[in-house]
């Protein structure tokens, strides 16, 4: 029986989404990695297209992978992820937008079912009763990316976003801030919006900082309202020394609206996002951030909704790991 890339992910103690990109020549699988896999493909005499015989029989081998804004930039890593992995797999990927209109959420459902999906992939968007109900109704096999249900009924790929923002505040505490204010998400979104504030929050009673609700700024994880809201902070009589943005977006609104006010970054204010994304990378001053592993999220997903769909048992929910990276947007508090 021939090797497959599970075989081989197994064997080199890596994800299936890391022999993906090690076969597709991925940049961001190191030297090491790279050397070690290619090493076990070379032992098994793994084929690529041997993984082929392994699929679903009557299969359209299309999968549906539903996001919610085409134009952010918080997706296209995860999209990538998905096509490396589903290229492997001899799969066709049909992407639809939803602009995060319910309506279009259920169009892209029927649209799905229609073409006869084997599986589909359904990106952030938080996943309400009514969605759950249509998700039934398809009676296609289904996996949640950076986003999960309430209830745990659905298969999903995220992170902890609770714990993710908790070590992000107490990164900002540990360089002497104790005056930290929040730029959220909305208030009452329960995907990122509430678990991240939580995490802000217990991260400062935790330190015995008091909670200031007028510390904490609402917002849609865009630049305009990262913008708008560090307006609201430059006006504040006692102005907070560090921000904790719940989307590196935001994070680069907000920098931008305090240099543009004649304040520096971070010497005025300390200044930690969230994504991981290179909008944060490239700009100026580079922001610090919380590293959401994007690619291995659409990797994961979809190794996990093929084994749906050839009826194999897999997890139920899966935590990725998520990293701070430092960069030059934060600062000790200055003794004086």
């Amino acid at each position: 029986m021939s090797a497959t890339i599970k075989d081989v992910a197994k064997k080199a103690g890596v994800g299936v989404g890391t022999v993906s990109r090690v076969l597709n020549e991925h940049p961001s699988v190191s030297d090491d990695i790279r050397e070690k896999v290619l090493k076990v493909i070379e032992e098994l005499d793994y084929k690529p297209n041997a993984i082929a015989r392994s699929l679903k029989i009557k299969s359209t081998q299309t999968i549906g992978v539903i996001i919610p804004d085409i134009s952010s930039a918080f997706y296209p890593e995860i999209v990538r992820g998905i096509e490396d992995v589903a290229k492997e797999y001899k799969y066709n990927i049909i992407l639809l937008n939803t602009d995060l209109s319910r309506e279009k959420e259920k169009e892209a459902l029927n649209i799905l079912k229609e073409k006869k999906a084997d599986g589909i992939l359904f990106i952030s968007n938080t996943v309400n009763e009514k969605l759950k109900q249509e998700f039934k109704k398809t009676d296609i096999p289904i996996v949640l990316i950076s986003t999960e249900d309430d209830k745990g009924e659905f298969y999903s790929v995220t992170i902890d976003n609770e714990k993710a923002a908790y070590d992000a505040t107490i990164y900002l505490i540990k360089l002497g801030h104790k005056k930290i204010a929040m730029l959220a998400g909305e208030k009452d979104d329960p995907n990122a919006g509430v678990p991240r504030i939580n995490g802000y929050k217990k991260a400062l009673l935790e330190n015995n900082i008091k909670i200031d609700e007028d510390y904490i700024f609402y917002g849609d994880y865009k630049f305009k309202s990262g913008f708008k809201n560090m307006l609201k902070i430059l006006k504040l009589k006692d102005m907070p020394t560090a921000i904790f943005a719940a989307s590196d977006t935001m994070a680069v609104g907000a920098v931008s609206c305090a240099m543009q006010h004649g304040f520096n970054v971070p010497k005025d204010f300390s200044i930690i996002g969230f994504d991981g994304l290179e909008l944060a990378e490239y700009f100026y001053p580079p922001i610090t951030t919380v590293k959401q592993p994007r690619y291995e999220m659409g990797a994961k997903g979809i190794e996990m909704l093929i084994s749906l769909i050839n009826k194999e048992k897999v997890d139920k929910k899966v935590l990725l790991d998520y990293e701070i990276i430092e960069r030059k947007s934060c600062n000790k508090i200055s003794k004086d």
